[in-house]
């Protein structure tokens, strides 16, 4: 598995011969900065967690670009068929689908969800979502999304047992990175956990720090790649 991370919560995966964006915040992304353009090349699935604008970010753009399927619940789903794309694959909570090569099924996350048009008023996305990505041959991937700890989080573990948790750490809107710890902690046996959602923007922690000391002796890999650099799971 080849993943790249490009700030905030946008991460590219390249696995089962699959190329997958998941929340492709990219052109309006401060901690990237250089456009969707070179991030979608080549990509086959484009996956959302959540409606709001940084995580739902370019992805208009690049399913009408690459012709990329779409993976997202019901609500995104219709939303981007009404702009005219039709190779969408909605599902949610609890939900399974074949993405062709992998799996993804829709778990909870305890946030929000809405989509801020350009004169300020929001059109709701349903319902938001963790996304369980299963390969045949592979790590099982799992993308929290924005969320705060949950105690069905075990149950998450019981029934997909993800190898490599993407996990958010900016507090104010999402964990803060001692609670995130504790949820993977308590809930999870991750090989890697990959801190997320922070830094962006002011309100945000800067760093991941707090989430690397509460993971000290964890026995969870705990990595933290550079923006734009791929590295290998």
């Amino acid at each position: 598995m080849k993943l790249t991370w490009y700030g905030h919560s946008a991460f590219r995966v390249e696995a089962a011969g699959a190329a997958i964006l998941i929340d492709p915040f990219l052109s309006g992304n401060p901690a990237w900065g250089n456009g969707w353009e070179g991030p979608a090349e080549g990509v086959t699935h484009v996956l959302v967690t959540h409606g709001h604008n940084d995580h739902f970010g370019d992805a208009i753009d690049i399913l009408k670009k690459t012709g990329a399927m779409l993976v997202a619940n019901a609500e995104i789903s219709d939303y981007v068929a009404g702009k005219g794309i039709d190779n969408v694959n909605p599902g949610n909570h609890g939900g399974t689908v074949d993405c062709g090569g992998f799996t993804t099924t829709f778990v909870n996350a305890v946030h929000s969800s809405a989509f801020t048009l350009d004169d300020g008023s929001n059109v709701y996305l349903g319902n938001p979502n963790g996304l369980v990505l299963h390969f045949p041959d592979d790590k099982t991937l799992y993308h929290m999304g924005d969320t705060d700890i949950f105690s069905d989080m075990a149950l998450i573990n019981e029934l997909h047992q993800p190898d490599v948790g993407l996990v958010p750490v900016g507090d104010r809107f999402t964990m803060g990175g001692a609670v995130a710890a504790l949820a993977c902690r308590r809930f999870f046996k991750f090989e890697t956990a990959i801190p997320c959602h922070y830094r962006t923007f002011g309100l945000l922690d800067q760093t991941p720090d707090r989430f690397v000391e509460g993971m000290d002796g964890s026995g969870t890999k705990v990595l933290l790649p550079e923006i734009g650099k791929a590295l290998r799971l």
